[in-house]
């Protein structure tokens, strides 16, 4: 059986494995990187080539991808995945990179029951049967600078996430009847600050819905934690739990 060229790199990569070409690659690009212990590195370094592997990336409007790209994304979006199971993004397929901000057209809605059809700027889109949309040069900028607290790679595969249960609510798949009750009830106070306008932790935009609440829950854990260990302990004590991973205490290694 014949083989297209895509096909027979991704096999090159993942018989390659992660290589110290990789890890060079992430220690300059990828802020979290150094962070991480020996351990940690290893087993991203397994998923990100992985991911690499199994999915289909394209590059949009002539943009030209190069692995070194394609790794970086890969490797920001299997961090937030890390002590997750394995098939954690079992429904991403495909992830489409644009060179910078794109522009969506046609009727969208964010907000129930509210629809609109005015093109709208974005750097990053997940659709439940989709492929991922990233801009390029907003992932490469916040994987450096993870103190700004934006990521939009964390923020399209934090949805990827969510959707595992069938639809994007801001509840992904829980252990347990109790821990999703403790999931709710600290996301619910979280987010009713944001919509009244007295968080100190989260941006206005996780006040749009329950789904964009978790997505922007997620890039502050990750990037900015302190934020949330100071102004919203019990949402970080919840999300500390589902991620299985404690940023803030690496960030203290510093």
């Amino acid at each position: 059986m014949f083989g297209t060229s895509r096909h027979r790199h991704r096999k090159e990569i993942l018989e390659a494995g992660f290589t110290d070409a990789w890890r060079s690659t992430l220690s300059v690009h990828m802020a979290h990187w150094d962070l991480l212990d020996d351990d940690e590195q290893e087993r991203l370094g397994e998923r990100a080539v992985d991911l690499f592997a199994r999915v289909r990336w394209e590059a949009a409007n002539g943009f030209l991808l190069s692995d070194e790209m394609t790794m970086l994304i890969a490797a920001e979006a299997s961090l937030i995945a890390l002590e997750r199971p394995a098939d954690s993004f079992r429904n991403v397929h495909a992830v489409v990179v644009h060179p910078t901000t794109m522009v969506m057209r046609g009727q969208h809605s964010q907000v129930a029951g509210l629809a609109s059809d005015d093109p709208i700027a974005i750097i990053g889109q997940a659709d439940p049967t989709g492929p991922v949309l990233v801009a390029w040069d907003a992932a490469t900028h916040q994987a450096r600078h993870p103190e700004e607290g934006n990521n939009v790679v964390f923020h399209e595969f934090a949805h990827k996430l969510d959707m595992l249960v069938g639809i994007a609510n801001g509840t992904p798949p829980m252990d347990s009847v109790d821990q999703e009750q403790r999931w709710i009830t600290a996301c619910t106070g979280a987010y009713e600050r944001v919509v009244e306008g007295r968080s100190k932790a989260l941006r206005s935009y996780a006040g749009v819905n329950p789904a964009e609440f978790f997505a922007v829950a997620t890039e502050v854990f990750f990037d900015t934690p302190a934020l949330l260990t100071t102004h919203e302990p019990e949402l970080y004590a919840e999300l500390a739990e589902w991620y299985g991973q404690d940023p803030a205490a690496r960030m203290s290694r510093i």
